[in-house]
């Protein structure tokens, strides 16, 4: 405790080393060395996701990080797993409205060779026919179970209700519909409009060295080049794109699905003091949500908050599942919430509380070497920089009453909010 009697503050650990560089054709490179660890997360981040899938293709930027796994010109799909796993690595990847990533751990001792397969996935995918027709049976099964899971299928039909008119509605799984309807040649010029220096970011997190890293990026990566004439430029997201509704639908489900939420243009002043009214509001057990909808009145198994920040745009979602004939008053009680002095006016100690339970959220996801390369990349992409943990620590402290109550003002009350509900029925 300090001399005050106060909880002392949260202080990140700090043993990462964390460098850039950047490549002759443009490739930015950052590593994280955490000399404790006994391993290496490498991985590609590509600024292409499903807001950048073409109008009439939804799903292509998620099909595309499938179909780099099934062959390039010097490795069968067989080859590609047996490679990382001989070596005792193992290879993934993710897509998201924005990005693509793939991804492996490796064990140092194995580093080059990884390196090379990572670069071949990334640079020179054939996309053999037939393992391209399986493919999407795949992502179809993969669709069909989204469908099939309430929680998730709620998310994405929000997002289209939300951004009818605008790339961000898309799903990032795209449909059955467009998956069957990809041809080679749409693969091809997608990868060759976003598979390019400009748009990639290298990391490595681990036992690295930072001169190592570029040597070896030098060497796989570095030939890489830009294609002549490429002049796609995203999409912008406008205020006017987000439409405002309310829809109650009946579904084959046993329980109400809830969603209620928002979405406002970027406010960089915004980004701590959001970050910490959603900790107050639905993140943890003792948030607002959870301890009034679940703790005090049994209403939800699942409710939470969650807040979303896109290049141009931040969004609010609140999510409960409760009994269908619960619905009313769980509704009832999420909009008192949002109006409450807990938020507009909030206790100083409550203020606290949350910003320590973000900071050690933070730290402790840290402590995982993929968090900690996502984390980076969404750092260089949202703010143009790497962003420390001391930083960070010093941003969220900073935060205070008046911050809290501001964010609240601007996403809470005078943005619109739209609210998307599943019912039990036929």
């Amino acid at each position: 405790m300090t001399k005050d009697n106060q909880p002392s503050p949260v202080t990140p650990f700090s043993e990462g080393s964390v460098h850039q560089g950047v490549l002759g054709n443009g490739l930015n490179i950052v590593t994280d060395a955490v000399p404790y660890l006994h391993s290496i997360t490498l991985g590609i981040q590509i600024e292409a996701g499903s807001r950048d899938d073409p109008e009439k293709s939804p799903g292509l930027a998620h099909f595309i990080e499938h179909a780099i796994f099934k062959g390039t010109k010097r490795r069968s799909y067989i080859d590609i797993a047996r490679n990382i796993e001989k070596h005792g690595g193992y290879l993934d990847a993710y897509t998201t409205k924005e990005h693509t990533c793939i991804y492996l751990r490796c064990l140092p001792e194995h580093l080059e060779p990884s390196f090379d397969l990572l670069s071949d996935l990334v640079c020179d995918p054939i996309f053999p026919p037939e393992e391209i027709e399986k493919e999407k049976e795949v992502v179809i099964e993969e669709i069909s179970s989204v469908n099939d899971t309430p929680e998730e299928l709620i998310f994405e039909e929000f997002d289209l209700r939300s951004f009818p008119c605008h790339p961000i509605g898309k799903p990032i799984l795209g449909t059955e519909i467009s998956v069957e309807g990809f041809s080679d040649s749409d693969l091809k010029h997608f990868m060759r409009q976003h598979y390019v220096p400009r748009k990639m970011l290298l990391t490595a997190t681990g036992k690295v060295d930072h001169d190592d890293i570029m040597r070896l990026s030098d060497k796989f990566l570095g030939s890489l080049a830009e294609v002549p004439g490429n002049s796609y430029i995203r999409q912008p997201f406008l205020p006017e794109h987000y439409t405002p509704f309310t829809v109650k639908l009946k579904k084959r489900v046993c329980q109400a699905q809830i969603l209620l939420g928002t979405a406002i243009a970027r406010q960089d002043p915004l980004y701590y003091s959001l970050m910490v009214l959603n900790s107050m509001l639905g993140n943890g057990m003792s948030s607002l949500l959870n301890l009034e909808l679940r703790e005090k009145r049994g209403l939800a198994y699942n409710v939470y908050s969650s807040v979303t920040f896109c290049d141009d745009l931040t969004a609010l979602n609140i999510y409960a599942g409760t009994d269908g004939n619960k619905t009313k008053i769980s509704l009832e009680l999420i909009a008192e919430l949002l109006k409450s002095d807990a938020l507009l006016n909030p206790d100083p100690e409550e203020v606290r509380a949350a910003k320590t339970k973000l900071l050690g959220y933070h730290i402790m996801g840290m402590e995982k070497m993929t968090r900690r390369m996502s984390q980076i990349g969404s750092d260089l992409s949202y703010f143009g920089r790497y962003i420390d943990p001391e930083e960070k620590t010093a941003a969220i402290e900073a935060v205070t009453v008046e911050d809290i109550a501001e964010a609240a003002k601007q996403i809470l009350h005078q943005a619109p909010y739209s609210t998307l509900v599943y019912k039990p029925g036929r």
